[in-house]
């Protein structure tokens, strides 16, 4: 049975004039790279990543990898797989990252790609709610997605940005759309601290909410990084830095054409595609819970560092530094040591080695 991959390895050697291909010789030309993807589904959610996959494209396969998800409930269970090799990259949040590692320095995993450079938390509560700014959470409910995300290390950190403890505060898991929405309307918790994505699944089904501004120097901070083992970093190299060289182009598409990205995954994934509505219903939902994501994806202009995935040692301090007050280990900081051990840009500049302008290009003149 010839599967979506191999299907598109074959079709994407015959597209770029190779002649053709048995779809096992192309499959194993490339080095599947699998991905901890932590939202739980792949819909086209995804397509930051999966752009790059379409034979048109070609962005991983002309790098010689591919890439496969594996479906995680969360940041916890994504860091686990891999911990254990299930998964070769994946996301994960610093105040989950951080006090892992400086539990158990043996764990081998390194940051080395910053995918979501710009801070996608989101604070939400009943537009009648009392609660006007994160202060008045102080003692509240919170609800999040599962005990295991990282909604809960966001509001300690804005807390104590404020100079407050969360000492007092119920973390609450309420799922995600429909039951999230419904806790929060039936005052089963008093705001939801989740991503903008999840937010905006809330609001398509009808339920209004009210965003509470978050706090300033918790807003300037970014959100996601792509983690890897050490150990592959130094054995797969040439692999990572096409992958995430892949990974680059497939954001800027996305970013510069969304709808086609959107096109692409579905016809990708046709399993992904909605069944309950039509096609422009699927595809304006999407829009709309896209629709701060995808600037959540780019580099602001006034980056001091505008190379895609790159972090900084400064960031990474800030990291240490909340993650010790957060998770209340003083010790934190010295249990980790040097914080370049923690993330790396040393793939980066090969990483950003390709000419941006004409993948825009190419995102805006692309037809599925």
């Amino acid at each position: 049975m010839i599967n979506r991959r191999h299907f598109n390895l074959a079709l994407g050697a015959l597209g770029t004039g190779l002649g053709p291909v048995s779809t096992k010789a192309a499959a194993q030309t490339l080095k599947v790279m699998k991905v901890a993807n932590s939202a739980g589904v792949n819909d086209a959610q995804q397509a930051f990543i999966t752009a790059g996959q379409h034979p048109r494209l070609r962005y991983y396969a002309s790098e010689g990898v591919d890439v496969e998800y594996v479906n995680m409930s969360s940041m916890t269970q994504a860091m686990q797989g891999l911990i254990t090799g299930q998964v070769a990259f994946g996301p994960v949040s610093p105040g989950i990252y951080l006090p892992a590692l400086a539990k158990d320095s043996s764990l081998g995993l390194i940051a080395a790609y910053k995918w979501l450079p710009r801070n996608a938390n989101v604070v939400v509560v009943r537009p009648d709610s009392p609660i006007k700014t994160v202060a008045d959470l102080k003692g509240k409910r919170i609800g999040v997605r599962s005990q295991g995300d990282p909604g809960i290390v966001a509001m300690k950190t804005m807390l104590l940005e404020l100079g407050l403890d969360d000492t007092a505060n119920q973390y609450i898991a309420v799922g995600d759309g429909g039951p999230a929405g419904q806790s929060l309307m039936q005052e089963r918790v008093d705001a939801i601290v989740t991503y903008d994505t999840f937010a905006a699944r809330i609001e398509i089904l009808g339920i209004a909410l009210r965003y509470v501004p978050l706090t300033p120097k918790f807003a300037e901070v970014g959100t996601g990084w792509l983690c890897v083992q050490k150990k592959t970093l130094k054995e797969d190299r040439k692999a990572l830095v096409g992958l995430f060289r892949g990974i680059a182009k497939s954001t800027l598409f996305a970013n510069a054409n969304l709808d086609q990205a959107i096109n692409i995954h579905w016809a990708l994934y046709p399993e992904s595609k909605p069944k309950s509505k039509s096609e422009d219903e699927a595809r304006k939902e999407l829009q709309f819970i896209l629709k701060d994501r995808k600037q959540n994806w780019m580099r602001r202009d006034n980056d001091a560092d505008p190379r895609i995935g790159a972090s900084s040692l400064a960031e990474w301090k800030a990291n240490i530094d909340t993650a010790a007050e957060t998770s209340k280990n003083s010790k934190l900081a010295a249990e980790i040591g040097d914080a370049n051990s923690v993330f790396t840009n040393e793939l980066i500049d090969e990483v950003n080695d390709f000419d941006k302008a004409a993948v825009i290009k190419q995102a805006k003149d692309f037809k599925l």
